[in-house]
């Protein structure tokens, strides 16, 4: 859970189901007193692993109580790279613009985030605006960090708010248990809490000002 830096990493050393476990949609979702946060599943690859952390996350996020909590898995939407609009991408657009504050769960692929990801990003500009971003990151012995700083240069240019915190998962084949558990469970919740502390914060600040002052470019 430390930053450092290494090789290149990649998230198909194990597999993992194609699609997330987590259900889509919280029952607690339709709260509206709580801030609405949105985990993203940045990965699309075949034999991804990014479900697991993704599932794991969206746990923690449930237990802290202070969101109401929604997983999207990018695999569920066909997002073309042309950037034209299409069901799909209205869809994902309506949960993006309903959402206070996201966690993309992202690996690294040579030194950066995925494709597909990108192209998700690329396809919104005020669903992301002036609304809090964390994320949850996992690769070898970077830990997914540098493309974790690459989101952070495109969300600022999305008007989004960074979270100073992350959840990095280093050496991530040998971090997670058959359960979808860390090894260090405690360790990592804390870093989770963390985490949330600072983007329900945000979330809530965030949501009140763009009641009160809608947010212009």
């Amino acid at each position: 859970m430390t930053n450092t830096t290494a090789h290149t990493s990649t998230d198909a050393a194990i597999s993992a189901p194609a699609t997330s476990a987590a259900a889509t949609t919280d029952p607690t979702h339709a709260d509206t007193d709580r801030p609405r946060l949105v985990v993203l599943v940045g990965s699309t690859r075949r034999g991804r692993f990014c479900p697991v952390p993704a599932d794991w996350f969206a746990a923690e996020a449930r237990a802290h109580g202070a969101l109401s909590v929604e997983v999207l898995d990018l695999t569920e939407f066909d997002l073309p790279q042309s950037l034209d609009t299409t069901p799909d991408v209205t869809a994902l657009g309506e949960r993006l613009a309903a959402a206070d504050g996201f966690v993309v769960v992202t690996p690294e692929y040579n030194h950066s985030f995925p494709s597909a990801l990108k192209t998700a990003i690329d396809h919104y500009h005020s669903e992301w605006q002036a609304k809090p971003v964390a994320f949850v990151s996992y690769g070898g012995m970077g830990g997914g960090l540098r493309a974790v700083e690459q989101l952070r240069l495109v969300f600022a240019e999305l008007h989004a708010v960074t979270m100073r915190n992350t959840v990095s998962f280093h050496n991530y084949p040998t971090v997670f248990g058959e359960d979808g558990t860390p090894a260090d469970a405690a360790s990592a919740s804390a870093a989770a809490k963390q985490m949330l502390d600072q983007l329900a914060w945000w979330a809530v600040a965030l949501r009140r000002a763009r009641a009160e002052h809608p947010y212009s470019t």
